[in-house]
């Protein structure tokens, strides 16, 4: 993992692999036409294509996604094909895809140690260089309202769509590639959607993230590696309430945490690179 606390997972910043499978939302389905503004991301380091997020169209030039993912990174480009599995250009620059400039939340700050030091403010936008065309995506993920979070009330309805991970591959242990813990994770890099809903508003951290069910037991499904980014959207909205952040074990099961972006500052941040 790069630059992560060993203890706290990621919700989905996979270091890209390029032969390797890799990528969305466990216990989930297609999500089809549901959500056009939401695409996968990968970002360069120095030396090219280095991990991969999700994230949410906000206008034509403007993306929304995690702090994690546009640290450290030196550009950007975007996918909004609902199905990217098999694309050859992927994941360098090419005719479907659109190039960006990424940009971190100044509040950022970097992975340290346990839960509560993780991270904060993670939340990044990336600036296309072109307007996607109107004919490609026509609608685009909203704001919320300053402080909307603080009013939902318990077991509120949260919607996930992202490109990471869905199940863990049978793989025998003599066969398990290294290191670990993404070795078991694969899927297809295709849009995939599901559900959970709100935990409890008020514990320790919850003036920066919300806590979300993954609970594929329960019904409800969950994020996991190649999500960070994605919208957390208020229930059958196109409202976003947080970005996907981290979770807490490598099964990608129990509870998520995801960054609030209801917050003032955030939004004033975020709706500074508007046009």
């Amino acid at each position: 993992m790069r630059r992560l606390s060993v203890a706290v997972l990621v919700s989905a910043l996979l270091v890209l692999a390029l032969g390797a499978p890799a990528s969305a939302v466990t216990n989930g389905g297609p999500d089809g036409d549901n959500h056009p503004y939401v695409g996968l991301l990968v970002f360069d380091d120095e030396n090219g294509p280095a991990w991969r997020c999700t994230g949410a169209l906000l206008s034509p030039t403007l993306v929304l996604t995690a702090g994690h993912c546009t640290d450290g990174a030196v550009a950007a480009r975007l996918w909004l094909d609902e199905v990217v599995q098999g694309n050859p250009e992927y994941p360098f620059s090419g005719t479907t895809s659109y190039d960006g400039v990424p940009y971190t939340y100044p509040g950022y700050t970097s992975p340290g140690n346990g839960l509560v030091g993780f991270s904060y403010g993670d939340v990044g936008v990336v600036v296309l260089s072109e307007p996607v065309p109107t004919e490609v995506v026509s609608t685009y993920a909203d704001l919320p309202s300053a402080n909307l979070v603080a009013g939902l009330p318990k077991g509120t309805t949260v919607d996930f769509v992202g490109y990471g991970v869905q199940y863990q591959a049978q793989i025998k242990g003599k066969d398990l590639p290294q290191p670990p813990p993404y070795y078991r994770w694969t899927g297809v890099k295709d849009r995939m959607y599901s559900y959970g809903s709100l935990l409890s508003g008020n514990f320790r951290i919850s003036d920066d993230v919300i806590k979300v069910t993954m609970n594929p037991g329960g019904g409800s499904g969950g994020t996991c590696f190649g999500d960070s980014g994605g919208p957390d959207l208020l229930g059958g909205t196109d409202t976003v309430l947080a970005v996907n952040s981290f979770v807490t074990n490598v099964n990608c099961g129990g509870v998520g945490y995801d960054t609030r972006v209801d917050l003032p500052e955030r939004l004033a941040w975020i709706n500074g690179f508007l046009p």
